[in-house]
């Protein structure tokens, strides 16, 4: 007798039973192929050939919700197409990081502290029995996401042409420190990097863009909100011992928000002055410098002009607090 197959087990565990092709699933759903076809590819899964059995009563349902929105109009299908990308890739993060978390979980050993081989049917039985956790999880992460996000857009009311402070924070030498450590002391390294940034970035009234290794990417509405962040974090990372210290890019301007994320010349500014500043030192540019004059919370060193490819002659500021507190080394 053949053995069962666990990858198909916990399938039908979550979705169902595959019995429906493409065809049968776009038909059903009142969709046509080639648009099935199109939010398939938006959420990041590769082709399926038209007489391969994939498909479930789920997908069905679901795409007959998405045919609900759009007749009704609350989204357009280019608005949907995008929706369904940024949906497909956070998601896919989050998969990704629940199975590396099971199977490094199972890697540790038994109760009994013996070592063991992580098999299929060890992480399929974990992530099956906590799956309808996670998912009522999800949905409440995404609804208080969601007000958020809707607060936003009330102070902003062209949400794709804002005016915000954006900055990134850089490790310092952190290629270096990932050569030097082993796989899962890097993991812990980055795990505590992120975790400091999420600590102090809302904190201050901010919001984390998005982490890209040894970099993260905040955004604030208020100048004096970002300054908060960036001291914040220099102080903080360079307290903290078992990371290095980092540098701090500010810049003011327009953005645009696309997808989750931002972009445009203010953007640009912003992550150019990182490779500029020293180590646990926050750079500001021009137009922010001098929005934060007058502060008292701050002191402000204004540097000459440095010229930037792809941007120009730039005046630059170096950003402190006015009344710093005493050294207490690194935690």
């Amino acid at each position: 007798m053949d053995a069962p197959d666990p990858w198909r087990a916990l399938a039908d565990s979550l979705l169902g039973p595959a019995t429906l092709t493409p065809l049968d699933v776009a038909r059903e759903a009142g969709l046509d192929l080639d648009e099935a076809r199109r939010l398939w590819r938006a959420l990041g899964f590769p082709p399926v050939p038209d007489d391969e059995r994939v498909f479930t009563r789920s997908d069905v349902e679901i795409l007959r919700a998405v045919r609900a929105v759009v007749e009704v109009q609350i989204a357009h299908r280019d608005d949907l197409v995008q929706l369904t990308r940024v949906i497909g890739q956070a998601l896919a993060r989050v998969a990704d990081a629940q199975v590396s978390a099971t199977a490094e979980r199972l890697e540790r050993g038994r109760e009994d502290g013996s070592a063991t081989e992580v098999i299929p049917e060890d992480v399929t039985a974990r992530i099956a029995s906590l799956a309808p956790s996670l998912e009522h999880f999800l949905a409440y992460v995404w609804r208080r996401h969601l007000l958020a996000a809707l607060r936003r857009r009330s102070a902003q009311p062209s949400a794709r042409d804002a005016s915000l402070a954006v900055g990134f924070a850089d490790l310092v030498g952190f290629t270096a420190l990932s050569q030097a450590l082993e796989p899962r002391e890097l993991a812990e390294a980055v795990d505590r990097f992120e975790a400091i940034a999420y600590e102090h970035i809302p904190e201050h009234g901010g919001r984390v863009v998005k982490t890209i290794g040894d970099e993260v990417m905040f955004a604030a509405e208020s100048p004096a909100d970002a300054a908060e962040i960036a001291l914040a974090l220099a102080d903080a990372y360079h307290r903290d011992a078992s990371l290095p210290g980092v540098r701090v890019g500010l810049a003011h301007g327009p953005t645009l928000a696309w997808e989750g994320d931002l972009f445009g010349p203010t953007v640009n500014l912003a992550s150019r002055l990182v490779n500029l500043a020293r180590p646990n030192t926050v750079l500001v540019a021009d137009e922010l410098g001098h929005a934060l004059q007058g502060d008292a919370r701050f002191a402000l060193k204004h540097l000459r002009a440095v010229s930037l490819q792809g941007i120009g002659r730039t005046r630059l500021w170096v950003l402190r607090r006015s009344h710093p507190a005493e050294p207490a080394g690194r935690a």
